[in-house]
């Protein structure tokens, strides 16, 4: 029997458009997907985080707690995507560059010139966390990505394919080595790219700063909404619509109170009129029509000043209306404003090629506010961690860092941790011999751990009990406030967290929020998904009550593969 047709075509119709689907070629980037063990393991074991309290740094106990997680990147944005999910502002990364000269592993194996699977594996690679990291941004994040000549096509593309063509900001080219590359093959690079893409382009913010000197001696004016220049407003370019005769239109009075901070476009009594005229007579327009020139007003973007015997009238520019994708400072040049400032906290040789503080720094003045949350999964030598340090000393901002890191060649221990934590304490320069003043700040530090991934009774209880740091990073209660076999309570400045391990432990617990006021969150493990809300509802809105492992193991189904034993 012949099966029917689909919609009044014939089979043989129906076969031949199928051959038609076969042939057509995707626009965007293919590649030949490779398997990575840690993200295989994840089919297995849950990743957790476990702290290791002795490396944790205080230097104030009521700042933000920055976080350094030690284990595979993979692993760690797993965890954050409980977590930190929309919570991150900043996203900077300077992952490997896949030249060929074995700089990074794939499932424990250098990857080199000679792997014919080297760019599948790289953008594999980076495909299987770029896309766990966008979850992880604000509606206003963004996030910055270094790369060099090596794979800069492939990532553009990549990243197109994950954030969206719409929601890339564009393609920054940093001058860090001024005099190029020795022993380099015909051109010499002196450059390095970042990609920059939004969550969303359409809510996506950056400040008003200058990145350069000069834009920062022309921008050299500040008023409560950041730096500025003036310029005339009456338009002295744009040819021959700069004059009455062509734009009558843009010739009108403009009148000025006496105390010259009032201005209208109708004649009030004591107020003074100008008109767009030069010094030598000419009749020129202003830059705007009348009712832009209010907003402008509005806004504060207008002054008048006397100047001889007549009022001028000046706009105020802002030094953000152009962000230039070139950027060439001196003070980006990767070695003596990287290397040597990792050399002067670590002494000499500990890291290949730490990125220029002064550039992180400008980033982050670029995309961040007071408190805004910073991520760095290839932190490497730390220096995103370094540079949200030095821009919260300059500004008094309460920005945190979550930095991650393996531990190959004891990078985390003994290259990202000690360089954080000199620069919170304060470290004697070891180029200079200088004593530096600490930067302050507070640190945990957490490695990834892992829990049965079958779904039995006995691997859900170890996960609650596992869970308790990823609970409180959570919440950002680091501080145990107190622990019982059945629960414990920690707390920071504004809010408790009470982990709730026993059910039976309720009426007792209770008796914990009668006696502590505020703000709580509460976690209670259940083998189900109980919520828990009515034996909570006469707390109101102080009291938020969820059920774990449930929500954590929520989040794992989404993010890892469907045939994980939870299911979906």
């Amino acid at each position: 029997m012949r099966p029917p047709a689909y919609d009044g075509w014939t089979n043989e119709r129906l076969i031949e458009e199928v051959k038609k689907l076969k042939k057509r070629k995707k626009y965007g980037i293919v590649w030949e997907h490779k398997p990575e063990d840690v993200v295989e393991q994840c089919k297995r074991e849950l990743p957790v985080l476990k702290e290791v309290k002795s490396k944790e740094v205080i230097t104030d106990p009521t700042a933000p707690v920055n976080l350094l997680i030690e284990g595979d990147n993979y692993h760690a944005l797993s965890v954050l995507n409980y977590t930190h999910k929309g919570k991150i502002s900043v996203i900077y990364l300077d992952p490997p560059f896949n030249t060929g000269s074995r700089d990074w592993k794939y499932n424990n194996d250098y990857v080199d010139s000679n792997d014919s699977f080297r760019h599948s594996k790289w953008l594999s690679m980076m495909s299987n966390r770029l896309r766990l990291a966008r979850n992880l941004l604000s509606e206003k994040g963004v996030i910055y990505i270094a790369i060099d000549h090596y794979e800069l096509f492939s990532l553009g593309l990549l990243c197109d394919e994950i954030f969206g063509e719409a929601n890339r900001l564009g393609v920054i080219t940093v001058v860090h080595k001024p005099e190029g590359r020795q022993f380099a093959n015909f051109f010499s690079p002196s450059k390095e790219f970042m990609m920059v893409y939004a969550k969303d382009k359409n809510k996506a913010h950056l400040n008003e700063i200058a990145l350069d000197e000069e834009q920062k001696d022309r921008f050299s004016e500040q008023d409560e909404h950041g730096s500025y220049r003036l310029k005339n407003f009456i338009r002295l370019t744009d040819g021959k619509y700069s004059l009455r005769e062509n734009a009558p239109d843009g010739f009108y009075p403009i009148y000025v109170s006496k105390n010259l901070k009032n201005f209208s476009l109708k004649q009030t009594n004591g107020y003074k009129a100008v008109f767009p005229i030069t010094d030598r007579g000419i009749e020129r327009t202003w830059k705007t029509l009348g009712d832009t020139f209010m907003k402008k007003v509005e806004e504060g973007n207008i002054i008048a000043k006397e100047e001889g015997n007549k009022l001028v009238l000046y706009e105020k520019l802002r030094e953000d209306q152009v962000i230039k994708t070139h950027w060439i400072r001196k003070e980006y040049h990767s070695y003596h404003f990287g290397t040597k400032i990792l050399e002067g906290i670590l002494g000499p040789k500990k890291f290949d090629f730490p990125k220029s503080l002064n550039l992180i720094v400008d980033i982050l003045k670029l995309s961040t506010s007071d408190n805004s949350i910073v991520l760095d999964f290839f932190a490497g030598s730390g220096t995103t961690g370094h540079a949200v340090l030095e821009l919260n000393k300059q500004d008094e901002g309460n920005r945190q860092f979550i930095l991650v890191t393996n531990n190959e060649n004891k990078i985390a221990e003994e290259i990202t941790y000690e360089r954080v934590k000199r620069v919170m304490r304060g470290y004697k320069n070891l180029n200079t011999g200088e004593k530096i003043a600490g930067l302050g700040g507070s640190l945990a530090y957490y490695k990834t751990s892992f829990v049965g991934a079958e779904p039995t009774d006995a691997n859900k209880e170890a996960l609650t009990a596992k869970a308790t740091e990823m609970l409180c990073v959570r919440e950002g209660t680091f501080e145990l406030v107190k622990t019982t076999k059945t629960y414990k309570i920690f707390r920071s400045a504004i809010r408790h967290t009470g982990i709730i391990f026993d059910p039976l432990a309720l009426p007792q617990f209770r008796k914990e929020l009668i006696r502590i006021k505020g703000s709580w969150s509460v976690y209670v493990f259940s083998l189900g998904d109980d919520t828990f809300d009515e034996e909570f509802a006469d707390f109101g809105q102080r009291v938020k009550v969820s059920p774990v492992p449930e929500a954590i193991l929520r989040v794992y189904r989404r993010i890892f593969s469907s045939d994980n034993n939870y299911g979906a």
